[in-house]
């Protein structure tokens, strides 16, 4: 399994119905995306990536988009 398909499993647990073609434009606080769901997003990232995110780095990530940015910084490419 690719790094994408990592990133885009954690998602799909993390956050309950919502469309597979919707997950790409996810932004913090739309449609399932809730604090809960946050901290459950983040640690199926971990998990996935084996990684220890950064307290700000859970704070900064508020999209799909701005969470690859910051899993870059961890050397992770999708």
């Amino acid at each position: 399994m690719g790094n994408l398909e990592k990133y885009l499993g954690a998602f799909k647990l993390a956050i309950q119905d919502v469309e597979d073609s919707a997950i790409c434009g996810l932004k913090y606080r739309d449609t399932g995306w809730d604090s809960v769901a946050h901290m459950v997003l983040m640690s199926e990232i971990e998990n996935a990536f084996d990684i220890m995110l950064d307290t700000d780095d859970v704070i900064d990530f508020s999209s799909f988009e701005k969470g690859k940015q910051i899993l870059r910084k961890y050397n992770i490419e999708l």
